[in-house]
């Protein structure tokens, strides 16, 4: 994204961490063991700038739907702060949350678990509508079919259940759900991940026409990296609870500077059978959040790892260009070839 175009900060989150404390099971409670802490956000910065989409990767636990979810303050964070507009929420009592909920919106990865089986689309829709007072009663029946023709479903399928419809016609009523009360901000947590494949480019187009069409703000959560590089101006990379890596879409996928982030890039799926890797770019399994590594989280599975990673953590800093990466030895991924000539080598 050019940062030229529109610097306003949206979204400013500092210092923002989320522990989960452990239940603790028989064996704790006979040999009265202390709980154990999960780690799940550990010191997050980041600023989310009006009008992008900002794409946020990373593997599995590595807390991307906490951090999405304590931004709409369906899960409390341990400490931090989160901006919006300029106000912090975490702050804020429910009755003060509640006309900023208007504004921040979620679009949840499972499409039919998000929403009540026992509910028609026409009810969903107008009770989002009706609880906020977001049109007079007399408007509702028209804002619903409003909302549907906005998301390319018919308007005739209000009176039907969340059961008669595909996965994918299904995202798009959740996508209606979250545009219902004219929201600024929107989590899409995986919105295309529990969709036929044949269908997830049409869901794709239609987040990036209404985010054009409406000027939303995305975080966009994703695991497919084609999926962020497609929509994104801006990319964030988390591993293991912290960010590691913040830049231009074309910067991370040009030219990553740490090492996480080119060996997510090396383990995607390649369409082109000449570049198909021959290695694994990030060998063995994350460690543990109850027991994250010292120094550096990502040293036990780093290439480039020195004793420096294994007890000095490194600071998340601009190295240039808004280009944000958490990495001692930066410098030698500058000067390695280009992903592309990358991807070449280790085909």
């Amino acid at each position: 994204m050019d940062m030229t175009l529109n610097p306003t900060p949206l979204i400013e989150i500092k210092g923002l961490s989320k522990n989960f404390a452990g239940r603790g099971g028989l064996t704790e409670r006979l040999t009265r063991r202390p709980l154990e802490t999960l780690y799940a956000l550990d010191d997050i910065n980041l600023t989310i700038y009006r009008g992008e989409i900002l794409g946020l990767v990373g593997e599995s636990g590595s807390g991307k739907t906490t951090l999405g979810r304590c931004l709409l303050r369906l899960i409390e964070p341990t400490r931090g702060q989160i901006l919006f507009k300029g106000q912090d929420i975490v702050r804020l009592a429910p009755a003060q949350l509640q006309p900023i909920r208007r504004k921040l919106q979620m679009i949840f990865q499972d499409p039919y678990s998000s929403l009540n089986p026992r509910m028609t689309i026409q009810q969903t829709l107008a009770e989002v509508l009706t609880v906020h007072h977001i049109v007079p009663s007399s408007e509702v029946n028209n804002r619903v079919r409003e909302l549907l023709r906005m998301v390319g479903l018919p308007t005739d399928s209000a009176g039907r259940y969340p059961r008669h419809f595909s996965g994918g016609q299904r995202q798009r009523i959740g996508i209606a759900r979250a545009l219902a009360m004219g929201p600024e901000f929107i989590v899409a947590d995986e919105p295309v991940s529990a969709v036929d494949v044949s269908i997830q480019a049409q869901v794709l187009s239609l987040l990036l026409d209404l985010k054009q069409r409406f000027g939303l703000t995305v975080l966009l959560i994703a695991h497919d990296l084609s999926v962020v590089q497609y929509l994104s101006n801006r990319v964030a990379v988390m591993y293991l609870g912290k960010l590691v890596e913040v830049a231009s879409a074309q910067a991370i996928y040009s030219k990553p500077l740490h090492p996480y982030t080119l060996g997510l890039l090396l383990s995607a799926p390649q369409p082109d059978p000449s570049h198909r890797t021959r290695r694994v770019a990030v060998e063995g399994d994350p460690p543990s959040p109850l027991h994250p590594p010292s120094g550096c989280h990502f040293h036990t599975r780093c290439f480039l790892a020195k004793e420096r990673c294994r007890v000095e953590e490194p600071k998340f800093e601009d190295v240039g260009g808004g280009h944000w990466v958490a990495c001692h030895y930066y410098q030698e991924m500058a000067a390695r070839p280009s992903f592309a000539a990358e991807l070449q080598a280790a085909a």
